[in-house]
């Protein structure tokens, strides 16, 4: 009898990587500006390079991962990680430093990209009950590993010393290496047979289809519109340091995003979770209202506490809508999935910037621009609705 549970736990083991590969490097760039001389500028192009990586994986995979297998591409995907995090803490003593983090960034950014496409086919695949329910779970392990990674590496730095910051790519590296082994030795099941899948032209083709593409677009923009900005909300409503606010804002939204999906892993056999999704998107609009309208600073931290509960379903919600009501999308649907859903976490910082910048730097009336996107999420949800109503009768 096959072991589905093993599939599950290094699938979760897959998000806690991609979130190793999303949150490490940030919290080492004032080290590199120091340490290695690299501009600030130059810096700023680190996190860039990883989003386009690893937005360009999404596309590659969309169309070849199918013809590859599942199991080649999951493995490579922890191999290219693990040892993109070894190159991090190597690289930069054997060359010119910023090439050598620019490498090794690019390398688990291919990993991660790999880990985005492909773990929610492969648990979609499995035989499991409420698939609602274990895709918001796994879902969730990308939340509790960013605020695994962030606070275990400030308790190392504070024991050890900042300077000790190789040891613990290292260490960090071992999770996904390790994971090579659960994955070649799991079972896993195709979505649909080779070659049985959905072209790139039939899914454009497909309404559904497009109105998931759009709540991908705006749950990606929801979530990371505020998530962005959640370190500035924790200095101006605490009074905190930078160093420390940059811990508390994306902590705490990561944490309250990671409940909100375990709850729903917990109880989503008894929640509608078109129904939930609704909900959650009046709940994000009136967390961008109250973060972009309040005079009072620790209001601004509750709507952003809010906002990370709100936006917790949206993105593996949107993957469990589309899924079922398009049985033969087969990997290129979630490969497109996650690339409109990166596509949407880029455009909704940059536009809250943006109108942060046209307000004077007024970074409240830049989230007001927020509201947007949980607005168009729910009249896609209404649209999907009466979609699926149509087709039953």
């Amino acid at each position: 009898m096959k072991n589905y549970k093993k599939t599950l736990r290094a699938c979760y083991l897959g998000f806690i990587t991609q979130a190793i590969a999303a949150n490490f490097a940030p919290l080492l760039f004032w080290v590199f500006h120091s340490d290695f001389n690299i501009s600030l500028g130059q810096i700023a192009l680190i996190p860039a390079v990883f989003y386009v990586t690893q937005l360009g994986v999404d596309l590659i995979c969309a169309k070849y991962v199918d013809s590859i297998g599942y199991r080649k591409s999951i493995v490579t995907s922890q191999l290219f990680a693990g040892l993109g995090l070894i190159e991090l803490a190597v690289l930069p003593d054997l060359m010119s430093p910023y090439i050598g983090i620019l490498i090794g960034v690019f390398f688990y950014a291919v990993g991660s990209g790999l880990v985005e496409v492909l773990c929610s086919p492969i648990v979609e695949a499995c035989p499991f009950e409420h698939k609602e329910k274990v895709m918001s779970l796994l879902h969730s392990f990308y939340c509790w590993g960013s605020v695994s990674v962030i606070l275990l590496s400030t308790l190392f730095f504070a024991i050890f010393g900042i300077d000790s910051w190789r040891i613990l790519a290292y260490l960090w590296s071992m999770i996904p290496l390790y994971n090579i082994y659960n994955f070649a030795t799991c079972p896993i099941e195709r979505l649909v047979e080779g070659g049985q899948g959905m072209s790139f032209r039939q899914l454009l083709k497909t309404p559904i289809f497009k109105v998931a593409i759009i709540l991908m677009i705006c749950a990606g923009a929801s979530e990371m519109s505020m998530a962005q900005w959640a370190s500035a909300f924790a200095e101006s409503a605490l009074g905190l340091t930078k160093s420390v606010g940059d811990l508390a804002g994306p902590c705490l939204f990561a944490i309250t995003m990671g409940i909100a999906r375990v709850l729903y892993g917990k109880f989503g056999e008894k929640i509608d979770l078109t129904k939930f999704m609704l909900v959650s998107g009046v709940l994000c609009v009136l967390s961008y209202l109250l973060a972009g309208l309040s005079t009072m600073p620790v209001l601004g931290l509750i709507g952003c506490i809010i906002c990370g509960f709100s936006v917790g379903i949206m993105w593996p919600g949107s993957i469990s809508i589309a899924a079922p009501r398009i049985p033969k999308g087969g990997t290129a649907l979630f490969a497109l999935l996650a690339v409109a859903g990166d596509m949407g976490g880029a455009l909704g910082p940059s536009m809250v910037g943006y109108f942060s910048q046209q307000a004077g730097d007024d970074l409240q009336a830049g989230l007001l621009i927020g509201c947007i996107f949980p607005l168009i999420m729910l009249v896609a949800l209404i649209a999907m609705r009466k979609m699926a109503r149509r087709d039953r009768y």
